[in-house]
């Protein structure tokens, strides 16, 4: 049998780890333009965002928390989310999903983002 047969020739090549790489980047970038409203640091360095899965095809898939659970902005911030990274070249889709668990808490913030909040 040929192998040639048994490949779908629909599937998607699977993302080179420059391609990984690059999109990564872009993704830090992105993610750097949202900010808590009530913390003048972007959630990247906040430490809110716990998980990014990057598919194949350029589907992404976020886990984020906030800083409470009670956050004013907690049904605004998902789709502020979403609308940065769908901004991205050649991505295809993006969800966003809050968790709670583990909650966040001010250890999970880079040392930028203790600078800008003088917690050092």
């Amino acid at each position: 049998m040929d192998d040639a047969a048994h490949i779908e020739p629909n599937a998607p090549t699977p993302l080179s780890q420059a391609e990984l790489d690059q999109i990564t980047d872009q993704l830090i970038e992105k993610l750097k333009t949202v900010f808590d409203p009530e913390i003048p640091v972007d959630i990247y360095e906040l430490g809110l965002i716990y998980k990014v899965d990057v598919s194949d095809e350029k589907d992404v898939a976020i886990d984020m928390t906030l800083t409470a659970p009670g956050c004013p902005v907690a049904g605004e911030m998902p789709g502020w989310v979403q609308d940065a990274v769908m901004e991205i070249p050649g991505v295809k889709s993006c969800t966003v999903e809050l968790v709670f668990d583990p909650p966040w808490d001010p250890s999970r913030m880079s040392d930028e983002a203790k600078l800008q909040l003088n917690m050092f």
